[in-house]
């Protein structure tokens, strides 16, 4: 399961401002947001920064959406 578009619709962007946050083409967060296409690591980190998630929940591969890290 794809969280991207959940997230941004809850962070109040639109696919146009994202887009522009993340310098990707509309086409290209589209793809991501329907499951066709998944961003490569470095996209799906920058997106994953912006919308204060762990990549691993970005992508649906964790129940967790932040992931601390204590050392």
């Amino acid at each position: 399961m794809n969280r991207i578009k959940q997230l941004r619709k809850e962070k109040g962007y639109t696919q146009e401002t994202f887009c522009k946050i993340l310098s990707i083409a509309q086409p290209t967060l589209s793809g991501y947001e329907t499951g066709k296409t998944e961003p490569d690591f470095d996209t799906a980190y920058k997106i994953a920064e912006k919308l204060n998630v762990s990549i691993d929940y970005l992508l649906g591969k964790s129940l967790i959406q932040n992931m601390l890290f204590r050392c």
